[in-house]
């Protein structure tokens, strides 16, 4: 069985978008800001792959762990023949579940949305490969925008790991939730993985490695504009900046201008101006309680039917079920 793969646009289509957003972002005052999507380039990809490994950067492991202790749970309360994961199917955590589902005879089909599409391709090749009796079907397209690519749902888990739903603004989390639920029918569910509030330390250390991967990795979003919309950035000017925000519960990531320049981003239509010292956001990664998940539910057609957290309490992974809430239009309020 060969992996099909699909793209939600065309080429144009999407450089149009990344002009958009890119120049929209470094608009911005007083704080200029770049999509963190656009660290994902394959070489982005590869790079934050690198990230998991290290010693500092506990959510990976972490995560991994408590889906090999609840994997085979979670695929007997929902009993799906769909795994729909927004990212890459590539590792291991996914396998977990799709081997729960497999010993239960449930396996039948596998959806990936992604917008890294070399690293798409990759991954649905492999699960192809692994699984030679499973659907495997490669979506390229943005979370945040194509969801409805996914069509209908009806025995799906969806899955959103990594702790990736904390790089949403808190403010963008329940419009997600409630287009993510509206692929879902009544009974489906959707397995999320959320880094947890915790010391402040430990939090600096897993964006500030010794290694300095986080840093290149950092400074890669800035490679990638230049790549698709000409602009001439010198990603080695910058530094990488990572700090906790305590009153926001949130890591933020900067890159900040070691000298003084002149940057031209001739596909965004834009000049910027950077003095030393100027900083440019490149991502947040929000952190949650239970609490202030739940917070956000309302609403949204779902609720949480499970919590699972390692001894430490350093991460979660929340099993939510669509209800039969009937989730307001796009038009309402």
């Amino acid at each position: 069985m060969s992996a099909r793969i699909e793209r939600v646009r065309d080429s144009s289509d999407m450089s149009s978008r990344m002009s958009d957003e890119v120049r929209e972002g470094l608009q911005k005052r007083p704080l200029p800001e770049l999509p963190s999507k656009y660290f994902y380039d394959d070489r982005g990809s590869a790079l934050f792959d690198d990230i998991t490994r290290l010693p500092e950067y506990y959510p990976t492991r972490t995560e991994e762990a408590i889906l090999e202790t609840i994997a085979q749970e979670v695929v007997d309360r929902v009993q799906p023949r769909e795994l729909c994961e927004l990212g890459s199917g590539v590792g291991r955590k996914v396998r977990l579940l799709l081997d729960a589902m497999a010993h239960r005879e449930l396996l039948e089909r596998c959806v990936l949305l992604d917008i890294s599409e070399g690293f798409l391709i990759e991954s649905a090749r492999q699960l192809d490969a692994d699984y030679p009796d499973l659907a495997v079907r490669g979506v390229v397209g943005d979370f945040l925008e194509d969801l409805p690519a996914l069509g209908a749902g009806g025995g799906r888990l969806a899955l959103f790991l990594a702790g990736t739903i904390g790089n949403l603004h808190p403010d963008r989390v329940p419009p997600f939730l409630r287009d993510l639920a509206r692929q879902l029918d009544p009974g489906d569910a959707f397995l999320l993985g959320l880094d947890l509030v915790k010391d402040a330390a430990r939090l600096h250390a897993a964006y500030n490695d010794s290694a300095g991967v986080t840093a290149e990795f950092n400074r890669n979003i800035l490679r990638v504009v230049n790549t698709h919309l000409g602009a001439d950035f010198e990603p080695e000017a910058f530094e990488h900046v990572a700090f906790y925000d305590p009153d926001n519960a949130w890591i933020e990531m900067r890159l900040r201008a070691t000298r003084g320049m002149r940057v031209s981003i001739p596909g965004a239509n834009l000049q910027m101006v950077l003095e030393p010292g100027d900083e440019i956001r490149t991502e947040l990664s929000c952190k949650y309680t239970r609490g202030s998940l739940e917070a956000r539910l309302p609403g949204t057609g779902l609720c949480v039917e499970a919590w699972y957290t390692d001894p430490d309490q350093l991460f979660a992974c929340a099993l939510l079920r669509r209800s039969h809430e009937t989730i307001p239009s796009e038009e309402e309020p």
